[in-house]
């Protein structure tokens, strides 16, 4: 870039950092607006695949991330039983895809993130609008109160009621009610020996994860009308649904306090936007894209995302091009694994895990395939000069 230019990033969340950090390195200088007082992130951890995983490569930051990344063993899919369904080999995942499936807490991948910013360049308390979005004449405009930037670039990551993406396309409905929601919470659990896992039920889910650090990610997930709240508290409603599963799911129960656990409504953006700029803003994440959780890969395409936007930037239109067929197609599959996992009919669930259990016996490696196109995603590198210039 032969000229330095601003960019002002909306939201400090995953994607948002990644992208302040991603402009920064090709010369943009960089303002985030948080709404939030702090960077302190929600929610508890993340899985980074290996998609993810080589976007971090571009910032520099991949490697540490792996090493600073939680427990990498093997787990496999359960049934409430404990009958497993099917097994996953850590080893021979990672070589399928080039790399291995991690877990690390959220608040880690955003301090290095953000540990990647010059000082300043991050202002928290600053709940920020579009005002104007710019064209190829103008700049972009954002307030924050009554102070206002311009900016050749303007990056909405504010998440999945963004008020940018409202600003860019307002006839568009927005995110609705996926129909179930989740619970999230990280503990310690000191001497806990077991293999990660999810498990599925009858309209319920279950996954619980043990981290490098001795500490114990889960979470659950079920079909509820939004806005459903316990009459106690969220931890005696997970027991309550949850307490007579399989090992270790009652022990995690039983050390976890009611303000360990984290409950969210889970929205999605059912109709896919009709691009992911307009003008001189872009959107990302789950402003551009929110889906299910179900894959895993909502923190991992926004970091895609960030990625190929500074790479693409100032050309929007490329970067709308190469992002929204991928996520598009991986929200897709994201609402169809969360009508499977969270199926509810007593036939349909045992011929779920029928079919489940005997096709890992028939052809362990499967329920793998189905993966391949979403982890084997790869930086868009036309040459090796910029790939110079962006590990520089």
């Amino acid at each position: 870039m032969a000229e330095r230019t601003r960019a002002v990033v909306v939201g400090g969340g995953i994607g948002g950092l990644a992208a302040a950090a991603a402009l920064h390195r090709r010369g943009w200088e960089v303002t985030v607006l948080e709404r939030a007082p702090s960077l302190e992130p929600v929610g508890a951890a993340l899985s980074l695949a290996p998609n993810g995983l080589r976007a971090l490569d571009v910032l520099g930051v991949g490697d540490e991330i792996r090493d600073l990344a939680a427990w990498q063993g093997d787990g496999g899919l359960r049934a409430p039983s404990g009958r497993w369904l099917s097994r996953s080999d850590a080893e021979a995942m990672a070589a399928r895809f080039g790399g291995p499936l991690v877990l690390l807490p959220r608040a880690t991948l955003v301090d290095r993130l953000a540990a990647l910013l010059p000082s300043g360049a991050v202002r928290t308390a600053a709940p920020a609008h579009l005002v104007d979005p710019g064209d190829g004449k103008t700049p972009a405009r954002v307030a924050v109160g009554e102070e206002e930037w311009e900016a050749e670039l303007v990056v909405g990551a504010d998440g999945v009621n963004s008020r940018v993406r409202h600003a860019l396309f307002p006839a568009h409905p927005g995110a609705e009610y996926t129909g179930f929601t989740t619970w999230r919470l990280l503990i310690p659990l000191p001497g806990a020996e077991f293999a990660s896992h999810e498990t599925w039920g009858r309209g319920r889910l279950w996954g619980t994860h043990p981290l490098k650090d001795g500490r114990v990610y889960a979470y659950a997930a079920t079909a509820a009308p939004p806005g459903q709240h316990a009459p106690d508290d969220e931890l005696g409603e997970l027991r309550r649904q949850f307490g007579t599963w399989h090992h270790p799911v009652p022990d995690v129960l039983a050390a976890a306090r009611p303000e360990d656990v984290l409950r969210h409504d889970v929205y999605h953006l059912a109709r896919p936007l009709p691009a992911y700029h307009l003008g001189r803003t872009a959107l990302l994440g789950d402003a551009a894209h929110a889906m299910p959780p179900m894959l895993g890969q909502g923190a991992n395409q926004a970091i895609e995302d960030a990625v190929v936007l500074a790479h693409r930037a100032p050309d929007l239109a490329a970067y709308t091009a190469d992002r929204l067929p991928r996520t598009t197609g991986i929200a897709r599959r994201s609402v169809q694994a969360a009508r499977l996992n969270l199926a509810d009919g007593r036939v349909v669930c045992v011929l779920r895990d029928n079919l489940i259990a005997a096709a890992s016996k028939a052809v362990p490696a499967l329920l793998l395939r189905g993966f391949d196109a979403v982890a084997s995603w790869r930086p868009p590198y036309p040459s090796a000069e910029e790939h110079t210039e962006y590990r520089h």
